[in-house]
């Protein structure tokens, strides 16, 4: 029996109005982007609303996410968006629980947009590298000006207000350049309900910063437990941190609430603005067309694209003998990849995840050897 999708991420808008230089759509291999249409037409959009209901239907399932994603899909307007939040609503109707989400930059909200998102219980994913300086390192404007000032404006209008309910959590892509404290707290000023820590995408054949093949350093896990710390010891929770609840979770048993680690698959499709129906789109790092499918919501099914076998998740040889790997799970699928040899390697982050895990896992034991003591 096929396990079914639990989120649906559609491409509502294929361009941005920024030019982060990290980016992993418009500065990766991959430049499909570049022969789709730059937004999507309500036609696709009623075709996603109908298959998203087919499928929730066929499952009998209780909740699915839909995820409002680009580009930045902000651009897409009101209009576009609103028509979107409909559809859905009215393609699943009472069937299952739509949790809506729209992850944006943020530049672009406005009171419109905010009364929309409240009418469609639509939560707010913002992303955010942390203080001014932080921030402004890589996410520009496309004219090359910082923006940090801008999406602060946005954050408190969404945080301040009778929109605080919307606020989902901040997106924050690692920079080890950055101070990790002074990150942490830049973040922390806006009151995140969730923090998500992103590694820059990055695999063998292109690593990520920092991230040298023949170095035993770990400058990733060495940022983060200086996070981990400050968040685990902290007299009062001051925010979740998906990554690391994760991994304890994990540790004691439980399950990930993040890609990337832990060893389940996960659920989740693309929908481009074509209406193509794709694999996780940060394997676009990897090579051009990692991720497709060959699949349109116009003829095919979303149970059709999961019937399809795409770029094996199947770990290195070496991962399962490593005394995390149930925990690490191999890391990221896109972070495997090496050319000529696809992704059957460990992740090219995958000295920093030991540590990192190895770190939170003597924490772990040390507090629970402590509280059998007393």
């Amino acid at each position: 029996m096929i396990s079914p999708l639990r989120q649906f991420i559609v491409k509502v808008h294929g361009r941005c109005n920024l030019g982060c230089d990290y980016c992993y759509v418009y500065k990766s291999i991959d430049r499909r982007w570049l022969t789709r249409p730059v937004s999507m037409s309500r036609e696709v959009m009623d075709a996603v609303a109908q298959r998203i209901g087919e499928h929730v239907r066929t499952h009998r399932q209780a909740a699915v996410d839909v995820v409002l994603h680009g580009g930045e899909p902000l651009l897409a307007g009101h209009d576009k968006i609103e028509h979107l939040l409909a559809a859905v609503h009215r393609a699943v109707g009472s069937s299952a629980r739509i949790r809506f989400v729209v992850q944006t930059n943020a530049v672009l909200i406005d009171d419109r947009y905010l009364r929309l998102f409240a009418e469609w219980d639509t939560r707010i994913g913002v992303s955010l590298d942390g203080d001014a300086a932080a921030h402004d390192r890589h996410r520009r404007s496309l004219a090359g000006a910082g923006t940090y000032q801008a999406v602060a404006g946005s954050l408190r209008k969404i945080t301040a207000g009778p929109f605080r309910s919307l606020f989902g959590g901040l997106l924050c892509t690692v920079d080890v350049r950055n101070d990790p404290l002074a990150t942490y707290t830049g973040l922390l000023e806006f009151s995140p309900p969730m923090v998500d820590f992103l590694l820059p995408h990055g695999n063998w054949s292109n690593p990520p910063p920092f991230r040298a093949a023949d170095s035993t350093a770990t400058p990733y896990a060495d940022w983060l437990i200086a996070i981990f710390d400050r968040w685990y010891g902290a007299p009062e929770q001051e925010t979740r941190i998906r990554l690391f609840e994760s991994i304890i979770d994990l540790l004691l048993g439980g399950r990930s609430s993040v890609e990337g680690v832990g060893l389940e698959i996960p659920r989740m499709m693309v929908i481009e603005t074509d209406g193509t129906i794709e694999r996780a789109d940060v394997l676009a790092t990897a090579y051009e067309g990692a991720a497709a499918t060959g699949l349109h919501v116009v003829r095919d099914s979303f149970d059709a694209a999961l019937r399809l076998s795409g770029p094996s998740a199947e770990p290195a040889h070496s991962c399962r003998r490593c005394d995390v790997y149930r925990t690490c799970g191999g890391g990221l699928l896109a972070h495997r990849y090496r050319r000529g040899e696809g992704f059957g390697n460990p992740s090219v982050y995958c000295l920093d995840l030991r540590r990192l895990i190895r770190h939170i896992q003597a924490r772990l034991t040390a507090d629970l050897a402590g509280m059998a003591a007393r």
